[in-house]
């Protein structure tokens, strides 16, 4: 989704959007309201999203802020690109990741399907090789743990395997994002 909901309002000024970004935790702000958020706290650290509480570490501008071509814009945008610069690659630690990994793979599955965007080759292949042996090993009798003796143990060992997949894709497809919007 590169553009917010046509009926909803920004959180922090209760507007119609002006030049949207999307946060890690899915929700929707004005760039130039967030960023207004961001700089009246601590500045050296991400801040925090004012619906959910949860730590922003990367920002994504909507489609409609790269179609401005006003000064406002502009700087919007470059301020985006300074906050993922200062928080978008650092440890986010394992909670927050898994928090993290419904918003990233959702928003790879719309990638993945928009045929305006073009993944690159290498991350497709990738991600079609890290699904496919992730479900030949789920599928295939032939376990770390098999099902057939160790039972309910044997089926965590399938799905921890996928949780780390899902993780490995989100925080892969994580760090593309952060190359395109800044964080370089």
């Amino acid at each position: 989704m590169s553009s917010p909901p046509v009926d909803d309002l920004c959180c922090v000024c209760h507007e119609r959007f002006n030049l949207p970004c999307q946060a890690n935790c899915s929700h929707w702000f004005c760039g130039s309201c967030i960023i207004r958020v961001w700089s009246s706290g601590f500045t050296l650290q991400p801040c925090k999203c004012p619906l959910c509480r949860r730590l922003i570490t990367l920002l994504l501008p909507g489609a409609s802020l790269y179609q401005s071509y006003d000064r406002e814009a502009y700087r919007v945008l470059r301020n985006i690109e300074n906050y993922n610069r200062q928080f978008g690659s650092g440890s986010n630690g394992l909670i927050q990741s898994l928090r993290d990994v419904p918003f990233f793979l959702r928003r790879l599955l719309r990638e993945w399907m928009d045929p305006q965007r073009a993944l690159p080759l290498a991350f497709r292949a990738r991600t079609v090789l890290s699904m496919l042996f992730s479900v030949i090993y789920v599928l295939s009798p032939f376990d770390i743990l098999p099902e057939r003796i160790f039972g309910f143990v044997g089926f965590l060992d399938d799905l921890l395997v996928l949780v780390i997949v899902f993780l490995n894709l989100a925080a892969v497809y994580r760090a593309l994002l952060l190359n395109r919007h800044g964080g370089a």
